[in-house]
C-alpha cells in the first residue's frame, strides 16, 4: 500500500500581502516560495500512517521546475519518494485540468490506496482541488479530517470536523482525504533529511506522459484584493460603570450595530 501526498509550492505567508492579484493569475509571483503550510499536515500524517500501517509514501506536485523545492521539503520530512508534474505544456490550466493531471499521476504510482491533501492552499484558498482529484479517480472523498482512526479490510475510518463538533465516518478505500490542522503537528526536517533531499533525483512527468491533453482554462475577469478597512479604537470614559455602559450603548446604536 502506498500513500500519495499532494504538495503545492506557494508564497511564504509572511510575503502574501505583497503579492498582487495579477501575479497570482500569471503564476509569476515575486516572493519567497515554500511548501504550502496546509500540505505539511498531510505529509506528516502520511509519515504517521507509515509508522502505524507500514505504508510507503510519495509526494506529487504540479508546477515548474522550481516546484521541486516544495517536494524536497516533503522528502526532508521523511516522505519516501517525490514526483513533479511539469505544467509547462498545460499553459493556463484551471483547477479541473490540474486535478486531471494529479489524478493521472496518482494512477502512475501503481498501488496508491490513499491520497492526502491539505485543506486548501494559502494563495488560491479554493479548498476544492481535492474534490476534483477524487472525482477524476472515482474514489471516496473525506474532507476536514481531524483524525484517521483506522485503515484495514478495505475501509478507512476517520473523525471529521463539522459545525458544532465531530463525526466519525467510514468509507471504502481507495480514498482521497483532506486533513485539518488539528490532525497533527508537522515535524521540522532534520539536518540529515535536508541533505538527503537536496541530493534526491526527482523524476518529472509531462502532460503527454500522463495522457492529459484536454486543457480547460477558467477566465477570471476581475481579480482583486478586498478593500482595506480602516478601523478606529474609542475608549469609553465615565465616572461609573452605568455611565460607561450608557455611552457604549449610544455609540453602538449610532453605528447601527443594534
Amino acid at each position: 500500500m502506498k500513500i500519495a501526498v499532494l504538495i503545492k509550492q506557494t508564497p511564504d505567508t509572511a510575503e502574501l500581502p505583497k503579492v498582487s492579484a495579477e501575479e497570482v493569475k500569471s503564476g509569476d509571483v515575486n516572493a519567497t516560495m515554500v511548501i504550502n503550510p496546509w500540505d505539511e499536515y498531510a505529509a506528516e500524517e502520511a509519515l504517521l500512517l507509515d509508522d502505524r500501517f507500514g505504508a510507503g509514501s510519495v509526494a506529487l506536485s504540479m508546477g515548474s521546475e522550481d516546484a521541486t523545492d516544495a517536494l524536497k521539503h516533503a522528502l526532508a520530512m521523511g516522505i519516501g519518494e517525490a514526483v513533479l508534474i511539469d505544467s509547462s505544456a498545460l499553459g493556463d490550466a484551471d483547477m479541473w485540468t490540474t486535478a486531471a493531471a494529479l489524478a493521472a499521476a496518482v494512477k502512475e504510482q501503481g498501488d496508491v490506496e490513499l491520497v492526502l491533501t491539505g485543506k486548501q492552499s494559502v494563495d488560491g484558498n479554493s479548498g476544492a482541488l481535492f474534490a476534483g482529484v477524487a472525482c477524476k479517480l472515482g474514489w471516496s472523498l473525506l474532507t476536514n479530517v481531524a483524525k484517521i482512526v483506522d485503515m484495514g479490510d478495505g475501509f478507512i475510518t476517520v473523525e471529521r470536523m463539522v459545525d458544532g463538533g465531530q463525526e466519525t465516518v467510514q468509507a471504502p478505500l481507495p480514498a482521497v482525504v483532506s486533513v485539518a490542522k488539528e490532525i497533527n503537528d508537522p515535524r521540522y526536517p532534520s539536518f540529515m533529511g535536508i541533505r538527503k533531499a537536496n541530493r534526491a533525483n526527482i523524476p518529472v512527468l509531462t502532460a503527454a506522459d500522463l495522457g492529459v491533453s484536454d486543457v480547460s482554462a477558467t477566465e477570471w475577469a476581475n481579480i482583486r484584493k478586498p478593500e482595506q478597512v480602516e478601523t478606529e479604537v474609542v475608549i469609553i470614559e465615565g465616572d461609573s460603570v452605568a455611565e460607561k455602559a450608557a455611552k457604549l450603548a449610544d455609540a453602538i446604536m449610532a453605528e447601527k450595530v443594534i
